[in-house]
């Protein structure tokens, strides 16, 4: 398998992780990773994420943020000799709940690195403060989330 499609298949897993609600699943993705969120907090490795995750998303009771994060224009560059690669991406988040009928509830960019250790693929940074439209986020988000559109 190419090193694009192992980056591209990861992009895809961290979205069905997080919309099955599997918080600690997806959190293991970030273990050796730099998240940068808006305002330019900066969190360090999967515990981080996992306490982000659990601050931030909302769980309802069928155990899922009942969301779909819909990942696409995947631009992956690959470093060959340094291990390394980037990545830019889209991101829409779906949503539906007995309160909210289905809709788009933000859309945005990721901005990630990633690193081949041992001959595996996985993320070294990833920027979640580049937020382009927002929506309704008041069935998935618990506290308000800084947005800089760029």
């Amino acid at each position: 398998m190419s090193p694009e499609t192992h980056i591209t298949n990861l992009l895809h897993l961290y979205a069905e992780l997080i919309d099955l609600g599997r918080l600690e699943a997806v959190a293991a993705l970030f273990d050796h990773a730099e998240v940068t969120f808006g305002g330019g907090r900066v969190v360090h490795g999967g515990a981080a994420m996992l306490a982000e995750w659990r601050a931030f998303v909302k769980i309802h009771p069928c155990g899922t943020p009942r969301t779909k994060h819909v990942i696409t224009n995947a631009i992956v560059a690959v470093d060959d000799g340094a291990h390394t690669a980037t990545c830019r991406s889209y991101y829409t988040v779906f949503q539906q709940t007995p309160a909210l009928p289905l809709q788009a509830i933000i859309a945005g960019r990721y901005h990630d690195t990633f690193a081949c250790v041992g001959g595996a693929w996985r993320f070294a940074t990833r920027d979640y403060s580049l937020v382009d439209l927002v929506g309704d986020l008041s069935q998935h988000l618990l506290l308000p989330v800084p947005v800089q559109t760029h």
